[in-house]
């Protein structure tokens, strides 16, 4: 079972940048089903740099800005909008965003986390199943084979039961 975070405004498409998210989910995949088992809303951060038009979700309304107070010491660092996020994904072995900053992504790979780019808008569902497949078929996906290993070496964590958030994905047919 891999975790898998999304950066989603309604749970179903890939349509946020990682960064500027105000909303990720985390699922556990397995072969065969996906259970959600985390959504965290964050701050709106103002996005800098060349992605900061990028991922932005196309049907949402503009939210508000909530911009961090500037820093008492003018000579102390600005706060790190990215931390919380950061934190968030920290079990998980990958994180699909529809931008991310590079910055981000080499803090993602320090951590060990994934960083995959899809098109704004592509369907959570449709990115459950091909990592779903993956666990069935080595080799379809190679960070899923590469989490895999690192999992395997981790001791296996407790089965919860069944969840009612638990979404069957296609029937594997060898």
């Amino acid at each position: 079972m891999l975790k898998i975070a999304f950066a989603s405004t309604d749970q179903v498409h890939v349509n946020l940048h990682f960064g500027g998210s105000e909303s990720l989910v985390i699922y556990d995949v397995s072969p065969g089903v996906a259970d959600l088992v985390s959504v965290g809303q964050f701050v709106r951060a103002v996005l800098k740099g060349e992605n900061k038009d990028k991922g932005a979700a196309a049907d949402a309304a503009p939210a508000p800005v909530v911009e961090a107070a500037p820093p008492v010491d003018p000579s102390q660092p600005e706060p790190d909008k990215v931390l919380a996020k950061l934190d968030f994904v920290q079990d998980c072995a990958a994180v699909y965003a529809a931008a991310i900053g590079t910055s981000s992504i080499k803090r993602l790979m320090k951590a060990g986390v994934q960083p995959i780019i899809v098109e704004a808008g592509h369907e959570i569902m449709d990115l459950l199943n091909e990592v779903s497949l993956a666990l069935c078929h080595p080799g379809a996906l190679g960070w899923v084979d590469a989490a895999l290993a690192k999992a395997n070496t981790a001791a296996p964590a407790a089965d919860s039961g069944p969840s009612e958030s638990r979404r069957p994905l296609l029937t594997l047919v060898d």
